[in-house]
């Protein structure tokens, strides 16, 4: 099989015709084809006059080396085949944490015959969308199942981005096990693929369906709090639950409790376990309406029936050396509440599959570094973090309303007085305030320039009616947990820090690669 690569099609192509387009664009005879399948689909819209699509065909055809020699831009395609050894363990490997990591690792686990135990504070996510919904309506946060905690991690509670900059083999295998548990089918191919938070919520739920028939033990409302060592390995580890404490022996445990299991940061701590502040960064959420971006990123081809709602990616360098750049940016989507403890607001992004709300939004992030935590200890920038949040949370009335402000009024540093042409989509309430108030000055400064940048690169992004809405502060973890060239802790054999939470991932495509390489590394040990 060959992929032959950037091939420009129009926008109104028939996708149902790629045999046909090879035979005419490719000039190869229709008697040598076996079969032909896209393999990539993206958007070129760096010319506003000129709006296509850029894609890759993986053909399988008679002569294909003489092909190769005439095709321009066409190589061999490298198929992978993902294997998982059989195993049989005396004692269940145990994973903390039902997120992209931990489901991954699980599956792994479970498919290797290891009949793993999962741990997950969070309820499944059935009742975990009752949860979020009855907090976004004003009801009490549920500090143990929200946005953060439960079934499918904080991504299920996001627009499902499935890009990623690490180049693994096993990105393949995640991509084609989410299709077979309900996603859509086009993440195999599409440059910039998602879900939705309304796909992921059936295919995290059909996932731990796989785990649970595969052997695996899946446990909700399960608190991870200890585990006992012997000779420096572990021995235990110990969980509460509505029914009060239990121990499970085990010597395997993978740990992908998320970046907002803060508690799990400060247990690590106590028990000396080594680990180290990590740069992150903390910002606001900005919103437009989707149609002023699309119309930004597609010129007049914006509202082509074969064009979805626009994303874009920016970043600048400012002149004092901090940077700024959007992240996690959700077309079509809404700006979720994302507290996951009493007193302290932090919000997110979030867009179900077809991406069309009325507004668009992205996180907008300074960089922090350890210089900014003010202290060496190994949580300070986790302290840091819990301290702006607190600041979000009272500037915002200290009922879990959201401080807002407009684009134009943080500019001229004034407090905004009533909403222009976009309204903000957080649930439950906002309220105008400074950022000044919860957010540090360099952070502020550094928005601020950053928003006149962006707005020299994408026209209308520093709208004066865009909305900004705080805080963004889990963009990632503030820690990581140290660990070895065999991924154990280099301080407890056998404790395997896994995923985004503890520094080794960036999304969910990458936590899931980093569950599935954990899971690979217990299986090794057992």
């Amino acid at each position: 099989m060959i992929r032959v690569s950037n091939i420009k099609v129009p926008l109104g192509f028939n996708f149902g015709d790629l045999w046909g387009l090879c035979v005419r664009q490719l000039k190869i005879p229709e008697k040598s084809l076996i079969s032909v399948k896209l393999s990539k689909k993206s958007v070129d819209a760096r010319r506003k006059s000129d709006v296509h699509f850029i894609i890759s065909v993986d053909i399988s055809a008679k002569g294909e080396q003489k092909l190769l020699k005439q095709l321009k831009n066409a190589s061999p395609v490298e198929e992978f085949t993902y294997i998982v050894p059989q195993v049989t363990a005396e004692k269940s490997p145990v994973v903390v944490g039902f997120g992209p990591a931990g489901m991954f690792a699980a599956l792994v686990l479970a498919m290797a015959g290891a009949k793993p135990i999962v741990l997950e504070r969070g309820q499944d996510v059935d009742s975990r969308v009752k949860a979020v919904e009855n907090f976004q309506i004003g009801g009490r946060l549920n500090p143990e199942s929200n946005v953060q905690f439960g079934e499918g991690g904080a991504g299920t509670f996001s627009d499902g981005k499935l890009t990623t900059g690490i180049k693994d083999k096993r990105i393949q295998t995640v991509l084609k096990w989410l299709v077979e548990f309900g996603a859509p089918e086009e993440i195999a191919y599409l440059a910039k693929p998602h879900i939705g938070t309304d796909k992921l919520r059936d295919t995290v739920k059909n996932l731990r369906k796989r785990v649970i028939q595969l052997g695996g033990d899946v446990r909700f409302g399960a608190k991870f709090d200890g585990y006992t060592t012997e000779n420096g390995c572990v021995t235990s580890i110990s969980y509460t639950d509505s029914e009060g404490s239990h121990s499970i022996e085990t010597d395997n445990v993978i740990l992908a409790t998320g970046h907002s299991a803060r508690d799990v940061f400060e247990l690590l701590y106590d028990k000396n376990v080594d680990m180290s502040q990590k740069n992150f960064a903390i910002g606001m959420r900005i919103e437009h309406l989707r149609k002023d971006i699309d119309r930004a990123m597609y010129g007049d081809f914006a509202g082509h029936p074969a064009l979805k709602a626009a994303d874009y990616k920016l970043a600048v360098h400012l002149p004092d050396g901090r940077a700024a750049y959007t992240f996690c940016m959700c077309p079509g989507g809404e700006v979720v509440a994302a507290s996951s403890e009493d007193g302290r607001l932090a919000v997110n992004g979030m867009s179900c599959f077809a991406r069309d709300d009325v507004n668009s939004n992205s996180a907008l992030l300074v960089n922090v570094t350890p210089d900014d935590f003010g202290s060496e200890h190994p949580l300070a920038g986790m302290y840091f973090q819990r301290d702006i949040e607190e600041k979000a949370y009272i500037a915002g009335g200290s009922d879990y309303s959201a401080p807002v402000i407009l684009v134009g009024d943080f500019l001229d540093n004034r407090l905004s007085v009533e909403f222009g042409r976009v309204q903000p989509s957080y649930r439950p309430k906002v309220k105008f305030a400074m950022p000044q108030e919860y957010l540090p000055e360099f952070v502020c400064r550094s928005l601020k320039s950053g928003i006149v940048e962006m707005g020299r690169k994408i026209k209308g992004f520093d709208d004066k009616d865009a909305v900004l809405t705080g805080v963004e502060s889990r963009s990632s973890s503030p820690v990581r947990i140290n660990r070895s060239e065999s991924l154990e802790s280099l301080s407890v054999g056998g404790l395997f820090p896994c995923g985004e939470g503890v520094g080794y991932a960036g999304g969910i495509v990458s936590a899931a690669v980093d569950g599935m390489k954990c899971a690979e590394a217990v299986l090794r040990r057992i």
